[in-house]
């Protein structure tokens, strides 16, 4: 319908039932809505650091004392020591004054600051994460595509089917079963630890002994996450495949394999990427399982030797700093996300 402004001579057009275009969010209130998602859930997370670990069972003062001999006035002093005497809202407004200047207190067994204690085990879990998801990224989409592309082969059932058995086997379970077999039995690589008894001194031997001790708990990391790499890939491949921009390439001349590699894995890529710093955090957090298997001084053992005793500082220390790397991690997926896909900008 056509209407004539009388004043303006203006002319308006009017088309019944026609939508109006979205509105594009622009990039300044995208970043600051998810960043303001990302302080929500870092306070939940400082919240949940304190009171769910004051519910734990164990009192930290009797697992510290169980081997020595202490009368009544010695166990109360150590109780103030660790300022477990004062009240509990006392003791939360500590723990918050504590977080936000870095400062998680002293770590009850370790007697020493806890945040030099993260410092100390944090490159640890870095080496052998960031190792285990290199190899889990680069083998799962490589895999993901093949298997994607040739959907229904041989290859692509091998594939899938051996990365839905990985998938579905606890990390726990495949580093015992590695760890007896390759460290046990056949005695090829080290049981434990980072390091031998008596390392090399030289640079070239000392770098051969630590990787010889991350072999088996880089192929459980591995091993566990790569399958979901897989799997995603293999889905946007095949989504991608029918895809009519596909065709005009094809038509265009261009071998199977260019039409893949230029144009059908760069777009189904697009999910994965997501997935990739979403599983980042994830695999950080995730090694206490690891570690605790392989005995790797990173921060994952140093979470469980936490709980078992429990170190309430060193606890809430350790899960302050995962559960940051894992906000940190979904954070940059959604920010990457946004400035790979146009599809989300205009959202």
């Amino acid at each position: 319908m056509t209407e004539i402004m009388p004043s303006t001579g203006a002319v308006i057009l009017e088309e019944e039932g026609l939508d109006e275009p979205p509105r594009r969010v622009s990039g300044a209130r995208y970043l600051f809505s998810k960043l303001g998602g990302a302080a929500v859930s870092m306070v939940m997370v400082i919240l949940l650091g304190f009171f769910a670990f004051r519910i734990l069972p164990g009192d930290p003062v009797a697992s510290i004392t169980r081997e020595r001999q202490l009368n009544a006035e010695q166990v109360e002093q150590l109780r103030q020591q660790m300022g477990l005497d004062k009240p509990l809202w006392q003791q939360f407004g500590d723990y918050l004054v504590n977080v936000a200047t870095l400062n998680f207190g002293e770590s009850y067994v370790y007697k020493t600051s806890v945040s030099s204690l993260i410092g100390d085990y944090f490159w640890n879990t870095i080496l052998l994460t960031g190792t285990s998801a290199i190899l889990a990224i680069a083998l799962g989409l490589w895999l993901g595509q093949h298997a994607g592309w040739n959907h229904g082969s041989l290859f692509d059932k091998i594939t899938s089917g051996t990365s839905l058995v990985l998938w579905s086997v606890p990390t726990f379970w495949l580093g015992l079963l590695l760890l007896m077999v390759f460290g046990g039995t056949l005695h090829w690589f080290p049981t434990g630890g980072m390091l031998s008894p008596d390392p090399p001194t030289d640079p070239l031997g000392l770098i051969g002994d630590v990787l010889a001790h991350m072999v088996l708990p880089v192929i459980t990391m591995v091993a566990v996450v790569y399958a979901q790499y897989v799997m995603v890939m293999r889905a946007s491949v095949m989504e991608e495949k029918s895809a009519d921009y596909l065709t005009t390439a094809r038509a265009k001349g261009l071998r199977e394999d260019l039409v893949r590699r230029r144009h059908a894995v760069p777009n189904a890529l697009l999910p994965a990427v997501t997935l990739v710093f979403m599983h980042i955090g994830g695999l950080i957090a995730g090694a206490v399982t690891v570690e605790t298997v392989f005995s790797w001084p990173g921060l994952g053992k140093l979470t469980y030797e936490a709980i078992t005793g429990p170190d309430l500082p060193l606890l809430q220390g350790t899960f302050v700093v995962f559960s940051a790397i894992i906000i940190a991690m979904n954070l940059i997926a959604d920010l990457v996300y946004r400035f790979l896909d146009p599809r989300v900008r205009q959202a």
